[in-house]
C-alpha cells in the first residue's frame, strides 16, 4: 500500500512538473481560433483583428477557423471538446451565452465547459432608421405607435432574440404596440428589409449597420447604451430619453475547461495588451464597438448575471405566451 502511494506521488508530481513547463513553453506551434460566426462579419473582423495583433506578441500564428451553425453553438462546442492544452481557443456572444443554453439547443453544452480568457467588447444594441423616415427621434417613433398600434414594422433578429427582447421592453415602458418581424440570420436581412421598405425601423448595433451609415442610407435614432458610443457619439442614448433599457452582444474568448491556469493567463495578458493597443483601438473607434475588458476572473459572474437576469424574463414571456 505505501508503494503504491509513493508511486501514486511520483506520477502526480511528473504530472505537474509538465504541467508547469508545458505553461512555461507556451506556445511551441500556431493557436487555432474558432470563431462562431461567419466570414465577414462583424464579428469574424473584429476577432480576426485583435488576433492578428495578438499573435505578433504571442510569437506564433492565431489562424481563424469558421465554424456556423447552432446559433453559435456549434462553434463554441467545439472549443468545449477540444484538447485543453492552449491550442484550440474560441469566442461566445450573446446567443452563445443565452440562446443556446436556454433553449437547450447542443446536448452537452455547458458554461462549465470552458476557462474563461477574457471578455473584449460591448456592442450595444440600436433603433435604425432610413435616413429620409419621418421620425426624426424616439418620441417621434413613440408617438406615431400609440396612434397606429401594430403598424409600425420593426425587424428583429429572431423571436426571442436580444434584439426582440429589447423592443418587448420598450413596448412595455412606453405603453405601445409594434409589428415585430423576425429575420433569422443576423443583422444582412435586416438591412435589406429596411433598404426595400418592407420594414420601417431595424434593432441590431450601429456596428452592424456602419456602412449604411456611412452611406447615408440610415441613421441610428436611439441607442440602447449606458454611455456614448466612441464612433456615433451623436446618437442619442435611450436611458436620456426616459427609457433605461441597456442591451447588446459582446465577444468573450475562452479555452475549454482544463488549461493549464498559466496558459489561460498568458492569453489573457496578451489578448489585454492586443486590445489596449494603439492600432486596436484605431481600428475599432471606426466600427461602431466599445472595447469592454474583463479578466478571466471577471468573466463567470458577468455569465451568470446576464444568465440570471435574461432566463428569468424569457420565462415570463413564455408564461405570458410571448415567446413559445
Amino acid at each position: 500500500m505505501k508503494m503504491l502511494n509513493y508511486t501514486s506521488a511520483l506520477v502526480t508530481a511528473a504530472l505537474l512538473i509538465s504541467g508547469a513547463a508545458l505553461a512555461e513553453d507556451y506556445p511551441t506551434k500556431d493557436v487555432r481560433m474558432v470563431v462562431n460566426a461567419g466570414a465577414g462579419g462583424g464579428t469574424d473582423g473584429i476577432v480576426r483583428k485583435l488576433s492578428s495583433i495578438a499573435e505578433k506578441d504571442l510569437g506564433h500564428t492565431i489562424y481563424i477557423e469558421n465554424v456556423e451553425g447552432g446559433a453559435s453553438g456549434k462553434g463554441t462546442y467545439q472549443v468545449m471538446t477540444a484538447r485543453p492544452d492552449g491550442y484550440t481557443i474560441g469566442n461566445l456572444t450573446y446567443d452563445s451565452v443565452i440562446t443556446v443554453p436556454y433553449q437547450k439547443l447542443l446536448p452537452g453544452y455547458e458554461m462549465s465547459k470552458l476557462a474563461w480568457i477574457g471578455r473584449v467588447t460591448l456592442e450595444p444594441d440600436a433603433i435604425v432608421v432610413a435616413a429620409d423616415s419621418e421620425y426624426k427621434t424616439l418620441e417621434d417613433l413613440i408617438a406615431a405607435a400609440k396612434e397606429n398600434p401594430g403598424e409600425i414594422r420593426v425587424a428583429v433578429q429572431n423571436s426571442g432574440s436580444r434584439t426582440h427582447l429589447d423592443m418587448l421592453r420598450l413596448q412595455d415602458m412606453a405603453d405601445v404596440e409594434f409589428n415585430l418581424i423576425a429575420y433569422a440570420g443576423g443583422a444582412a436581412p435586416q438591412k435589406e428589409a429596411i433598404l426595400n421598405g418592407e420594414v420601417e425601423v431595424a434593432v441590431t448595433s450601429l456596428g452592424d449597420f456602419s456602412n449604411l451609415i456611412e452611406e447615408g442610407d440610415v441613421r441610428g435614432l436611439v441607442e440602447f447604451s449606458g454611455t456614448p458610443n466612441p464612433t456615433y457619439s451623436d446618437v442619442p442614448l435611450a436611458k436620456d430619453q426616459g427609457y433605461d433599457i441597456q442591451a447588446g452582444s459582446y465577444i468573450i474568448l475562452a479555452a475549454p475547461q482544463g488549461t493549464p491556469d498559466d496558459i489561460v493567463n498568458k492569453l489573457a495578458d496578451t489578448f489585454h495588451k492586443a486590445l489596449d493597443s494603439e492600432e486596436f483601438q484605431k481600428w475599432v473607434s471606426k466600427v461602431g464597438v466599445t472595447p469592454g475588458w474583463l479578466g478571466p476572473d471577471e468573466v463567470g459572474g458577468f455569465v451568470e448575471e446576464q444568465q440570471n437576469k435574461l432566463f428569468t424574463q424569457m420565462d415570463d414571456l413564455k408564461k405570458q405566451g410571448i415567446l413559445k
